[in-house]
């Protein structure tokens, strides 16, 4: 008994030491690109254009950082734009996704089922982007902040997760809540969202990142440049990166001047685009695969 519980022992410490070590490997394929992104965006021209394996460069320089901001003076007004949209447009998304799913996971709720299938159809049919188009100029929206989170602020597929996620709930928690005298709006507020926590985590970084990466309603409907978000104006930066020739360099004389390559730029412009979201995942990151989980399986 003894040598085979050493031989198990040995055997169960080798596939440790080898799953950790593919676990290392694993996660330093993954993290290495996203450090090199930060090095690149930091490197002087002679070390921007030299290839190999880099873990650290010798001169760190912010040239192309302050390119990008001086070249485009409201670099931050649509940051601060961006931030407002997300923050905004996020906090709106879970209280309409919420007040539609609590009531919609009450079974003895009349015409559950009907609503149910009328939320379900607006998952697979829209009326496209010109009728949507006409509806926001017909209500005033064109040039508007409001234009970029109102039209985004009740999603089918997030009530369906969050309505899911509720049926889960156990109903001894609202009939506690009743018989100590609570009504609805308290149960929701200090019960249900409490116990929620997993759903919203997850509905709250679907929307956030959505909101983050959107780029083609402020197209569409901005026009005013105070109102521009990030993701516009980095795609703006980006063309125009790519539409430049050794004719037309002109266009890019500052960067010849601080002897800055182009793609230290395009790396600062990934850095300054992924930055707020890298920094708000791990805070979720918790709460993901549980509210994903339960919100897609229960009907």
């Amino acid at each position: 008994m003894n040598v085979v519980g050493m031989k198990r022992g040995f055997g169960g410490r080798l596939f440790d030491a080898v799953n950790h070590l593919f676990l290392a490997l694993f996660a330093l394929s993954i993290v290495y690109p996203f450090w090199t992104t930060i090095l690149l965006s930091f490197s002087p021209v002679h070390e921007a254009n030299s290839l190999g394996f880099k873990l650290w460069i010798s001169n760190w320089s912010t040239g192309a950082y302050q390119f990008a901001f001086s070249r485009y003076g409201n670099m931050g007004v649509a940051y601060t734009n961006s931030i407002f949209r997300t923050v905004v447009g996020t906090a709106g998304a879970l209280i309409f996704a919420l007040c539609a799913a609590y009531p919609l996971a009450k079974r003895r709720l009349p015409g559950r089922t009907f609503m149910t299938v009328i939320i379900l159809i607006t998952m697979f049919f829209s009326g496209g982007v010109i009728p949507q188009y006409l509806l926001i100029r017909k209500l005033g929206l064109v040039n508007t902040r409001a234009v970029l989170i109102l039209p985004n602020l009740v999603v089918g597929f997030h009530i369906i997760i969050m309505r899911n996620f509720l049926m889960t709930i156990d109903d001894a928690y609202e009939e506690a809540a009743l018989m100590d005298g609570a009504n609805y709006v308290q149960i929701l507020t200090r019960v249900v969202i409490p116990l929620s926590k997993p759903v919203l985590a997850v509905v709250a970084l679907w929307t956030a990142v959505f909101h983050w990466n959107e780029w083609f309603q402020a197209l569409i409907y901005i026009t005013e440049q105070n109102k521009l978000v990030l993701q516009l104006l980095l795609r703006r930066m980006i063309q125009e990166m790519e539409a430049v020739t050794s004719d037309q360099m002109t266009e890019f004389e500052q960067m010849r001047e601080i002897k800055m390559p182009t793609a230290a730029l395009q790396a600062a412009i990934t850095i300054l685009t992924i930055g707020p979201i890298v920094l708000f995942y791990p805070f979720l990151q918790r709460y993901f695969v549980k509210g994903v989980f339960i919100g897609s399986l229960k009907g």
